[in-house]
């Protein structure tokens, strides 16, 4: 396949300019209002003058607290010669850098050595968005026209939830029927597995009301504090007991209910408190419904209350599900066929606890597949992408237009 040849070389040849650019998107700052941030637009902007002759088109949605008052979303597309769409999703927004004090370099300033590039965004999301450009860059370049279109996507807003990004394309029908969809927002260090699913995600919020007394009366107050710490073993033993399955796509490979977060109660050692609010974090295999566990956990509460003189309140603080998207579907196969053919690599597939946007794509019906190779710095101090991976990751989407 002499165009793998030709695609791999320009690619390597594109690998300063993948510096470069990645380098000079650190430093433009594109972080959420939510987090105190002005948005992605400098960042779009910046990206715009590096589309030449893609097919472009920029999808601004309003959002008053962003500079220009906008969130945008960028589409290039290179035009194949059958119907279906490949798309690349990446994200232009980043974290913000948490202390500063933890950083070696200064976190929106690029530092390139050791083969690596450091700086907030640059392994989240950068590393993909410019592998991506790279890749279409490559074909143009080349004057090559693929089997399939290529669709790069840059959006807005993932690490704050994708309302002004993907939920909001979807939402307007951008992404056709039978697209595609590669979401290069999670890996691993050798590159060598794609995931396909992602458990369903459940944060609970258990409010359990006693009656706030002197701890030297324990007699007179309901201790609000005992009451939750009950409640919360018995909601985890029922939970564990009735969501029991494995799944050995995921690891660990099955369902977890994890007591987190817990709000403060009294200030002083001798109050019982008469409040009580605490917080679990479920995640839970794709083969159950999150409404069967929001009833048992209510089921639970409802018995907890009969047998103890408290009033307990079960809110759901978030909720997400997608369903798997199947090991054999058309985009990992080729997706594998690209792996191999770029890097010999034969790639799996796994299941992952935490949730990508590529869960957005699979509710939508999408086949959906998430894959880069990243060392998982992303939200770190001290984030860095590999060069190395930069590159390699570059020909693999470079390729994966023209396996058929």
């Amino acid at each position: 396949m002499r165009e793998v040849e030709k695609l791999e070389e320009k690619v390597e040849a594109l690998r300063d300019f993948g510096v470069r650019l990645l380098s000079d998107l650190i430093e433009i700052k594109a972080i959420s209002p939510d987090s105190g941030g002005e948005g992605e637009l400098r960042k779009a902007e910046y990206l715009m003058q590096f589309l030449d002759g893609f097919e472009v088109e920029r999808i601004d949605v309003e959002d008053e607290r962003a500079y220009g008052g906008v969130r945008p979303n960028i589409i290039a597309k290179i035009k194949g010669k059958r119907g279906k769409t490949i798309w690349i999703v990446s994200h232009m927004d980043v974290v913000p850098e948490g202390d500063e004090k933890l950083w070696n370099t200064p976190p929106f300033k690029a530092v390139v050595k050791e083969g690596k590039i450091f700086g907030r965004g640059s392994e989240d999301n950068g590393q993909s968005l410019v592998a991506s450009l790279m890749a279409g860059k490559a074909i143009l370049d080349l004057d090559l026209e693929p089997e399939y279109t290529l669709a790069l996507a840059f959006v807005s807003d993932e690490e704050m939830g994708s309302e002004f990004g993907i939920q909001e394309l979807i939402k307007r029908g951008i992404f056709e029927e039978d697209s595609l969809v590669v979401v290069p927002d999670g890996g691993t260090p050798k590159g060598d597995m794609i995931e396909i699913a992602e458990k369903s995600i459940l944060w609970l919020k258990f409010s359990v009301f006693g009656k706030q007394t002197h701890a030297s009366t324990p007699h007179k107050g309901i201790n609000a504090n005992r009451m939750a710490m009950k409640f919360i073993l018995k909601v985890d033993e029922e939970l564990r007991k009735m969501f029991n399955a494995k799944n050995e796509l995921f690891s660990p490979p099955y369902s977890t209910f994890e007591p987190t977060k817990r709000e403060k109660n009294v200030d002083n050692v001798n109050t019982i408190p008469g409040l009580d609010v605490s917080y679990m974090d479920c995640r839970i295999l794709p083969e159950y419904s999150l409404n069967d566990v929001i009833n048992l956990a209510k089921s639970v509460k409802d018995e907890f209350e009969m047998k103890e003189d408290v009033r307990i309140d079960v809110d759901v603080v978030q909720k997400n599900s997608s369903p798997p998207t199947p090991a054999d579907a058309e985009v990992v196969e080729k997706l594998k066929k690209s792996l191999k053919i770029t890097r010999g690599i034969s790639a799996g597939v796994y299941g992952m606890g935490g949730n990508t946007c590529g869960a957005f794509f699979r509710q939508a019906g999408f086949q959906t597949a998430v894959w880069s190779t990243v060392d998982n710095t992303a939200h770190q101090p001290n984030e860095y992408c590999r060069i190395e991976n930069l590159v390699n990751d570059a020909k693999v989407f470079a390729v994966l237009p023209f396996i058929t």
